[in-house]
Formats: C-alpha cells, structure tokens, sequence
C-alpha cells in the first residue's frame, strides 16, 4: 500500500463521515433551548475549535505542504507531537458538533474523526518505518502521536514553504465553518416542524 492509497481511503471514510455528521445534524437537538446561555456558550467555543483548527492545519502545513513522506519532517510542531495536522483536524470536528449546542456532539464529532485519523496514522506509520528504518522509530518513541508535548520545541531558522500546498490546506479546513449556518438552517428547520428531531443532545 502507498501513500496515496491511504489518502485515498482516508478521503472516502472522511466523505462518509461528513454525510453522517450532515444527518446528524438534520434529526438531532440539544436539550439546551436554541438562545440560551448555555447553547450559544458552547457554539461559540466550537467556532473557537474551528478556527484554531484553521490555524493549526496551515502552521503545519507551512512545514509539511507538498514533503510528506518524501521528507522525514521533525521541525516546528512536527517536534512536539507527530501528526499536528489531523490533531487539529479532531479538534475542528469537534467544533463543528458543537455547533448543534451540545457536549456530547462534539464529543462525538471528535471521537469519529480522532478513529478516521487514528487507523489512517496506523498505515502512514508503517509507510514511513519502512522508508526510515530506525531513524523514524527513534522518532515515535520520542514525540508523541496526537497529544504535544511543546517541551519538545525545536526549529529551523528557514523554512521553504509551497504556497499551492499551504492555501489547499487553509481552503480545507475552512470547509469545516460550512458547520456554523448549516446547524442554523437545521435548527430552523426542526423548529417550523419540517424536520423530526429524534434525538436531543446534553
């Protein structure tokens, strides 16, 4: 398997999961009303999530755009944790369940796409032992898969950059705001009573 059959597969699960998440969005509710503190609290700290997400997936890129796995990248926020651009991918997805004004949404939304991400990472590190050899498993032992640890922090005075890498990264991630009035037009939607709620979210 090489590296684009993972993105591949990757690319599918992820489609999959959008069409479960949009789903999830039309029949389901929080049990907080739609205005209140609580609802709007935890929208606006999704939106916080999805726009760090933005950050984050663009920082990394700036060091990784267009080199993965034909460089062996340990700089900048690949020093303090191995897969900073799907950590801040779980993190905007997480942020877009909790545009429906529930937890537990976007606990879910962040469990399923830390699972996507988790077997995707699982081949991606094959890939790169085999390629690496010990120089990449000295690598793993050291910096952590998804959690950073900025202990770890080191960088490079330089940094070549692909700008096409870097801007398809920012416009992917900001597919991830789409969440903010889509939440907005279900949530309409369930209240004028076109839409069933089935379920309602703590």
């Amino acid at each position: 398997m090489t590296i684009a059959d993972v993105q591949t597969i990757r690319k599918i699960v992820l489609g999959i999961a959008v069409l479960v998440g949009v789903l999830m969005f039309a029949l389901t509710s929080s049990v907080s009303d739609s205005g209140s503190t609580a609802h709007e609290t935890i929208e606006w700290v999704g939106i916080v999530a999805i726009v760090t997400c933005i950050l984050g997936r663009t920082w990394a890129s700036l060091y990784i755009g267009g080199r993965k796995i034909e460089q062996f990248v340990t700089d900048g926020p690949y020093s303090v944790m191995r897969n900073p651009l799907y950590f801040f991918s779980i993190l905007g997805a997480a942020g877009a369940g909790a545009q429906l004004g529930s937890v537990v949404a976007g606990l879910i939304f962040g469990t399923l796409a830390w699972l996507v991400f988790y077997v995707v990472v699982l081949q991606e590190e094959r890939l790169l032992a085999d390629r690496y050899g010990e120089q990449f498993k000295a690598y793993m032992a050291s910096v952590p898969r998804f959690l950073p640890n900025p202990w770890r922090w080191h960088d490079q005075p330089t940094l070549l950059v692909m700008p096409p890498k870097i801007l398809r990264t920012f416009c992917d991630a900001m597919f991830l705001l789409l969440s903010v009035p889509m939440a907005e037009v279900f949530e309409q939607l369930q209240s004028s009573g076109v839409l069933p709620v089935l379920l309602k979210l703590p």
